[in-house]
This record gives structure tokens, sequence and C-alpha cells, in this order.
């Protein structure tokens, strides 16, 4: 099977990883049932994250593609908060589109879904109280 077509009377699926902070979602995408988003063993967007800006932000790339009822979408998100979550799922579904359409990949870029947000916190070093946070100093 080409993983850039999903077959309908087969019942396959295309998969794909996204990554924000340490956040990961694998995501596949089915035309079997369409229109659903499962998350974590069959919970809904909704009952997975509380938040309405949350559901937004994870179904951004649907929403922005149109194709939001043509697929069944299960994930499964490990580690991270949950707004990293919901950034992570949505790279996921962003790259999950693109396989399936390549003609997507244009919109889905220029509104920055399809690339890594690689910003993370940074360590902290011995001497210090936090990254760069130093302990008071004094003169004398």
């Amino acid at each position: 099977m080409d993983k850039s077509t999903v077959k309908k009377s087969e019942g396959k699926y295309v998969e794909a990883v996204g990554r924000r902070k340490t956040s990961v979602a694998r995501v596949r995408a089915t035309a079997a049932a369409k229109g659903s988003v499962s998350v974590n063993g069959g919970k809904s967007i909704a009952d997975y994250f509380k938040v309405e800006a949350q559901q937004l932000k994870a179904l951004e790339s649907l929403a922005k593609s149109g194709k939001g009822n043509d697929l069944a979408i299960t994930a499964v998100i490990t580690g991270g908060g949950i707004n990293s979550q919901a950034e992570a799922l949505r790279h996921a579904i962003a790259r999950v589109l693109t396989m399936i359409d390549p003609a997507l990949r244009k919109d889905l870029k220029k509104e920055g879904y399809l690339k890594r947000d690689a910003r993370a916190k940074e360590r902290r070093k011995f001497g210090l109280k936090k990254a760069r946070k130093a302990p008071q100093w004094s003169k004398r």
C-alpha cells in the first residue's frame, strides 16, 4: 500500500507522529468511520481536552484542511502537559493530512502546523537556582 493514500475499501490507515516539548502524539487516520476523533483509548476530544481553546488548537489542522468529516482519527498521546499535548496532536494530524493529500501541504505549512516547535525548558545548571537565575551576589 502506498502511504500517501487511504484505501477506503480495505480499511487501511495512515499514521504519523507529532511532537511538542516532551509530548508525543501518535495518530492514525482511517476512512472507515467518518468524522470521529478519539484520544487515548476511545475518549472524545471534549472529554480529553476540557478547555475549549485546547480542543480548537488540537483540531486546527483538520479545520484548515476541510477534511474533518472525511476521516476517523485515533490518537495516543503521552508525556508533557495538556497544552503541549494539544499542539502535538495538531502537528501529527497535519502530517497525516499531507500524507493523504499532498496538495494540502502548502496551506498547512503556511499556517505553521507542519513545523515541529522545538522550544523546551532549558536545563538547570549547577551553582544556579534555575537555568539562568544566580544566587544573590554581594560585594562585601
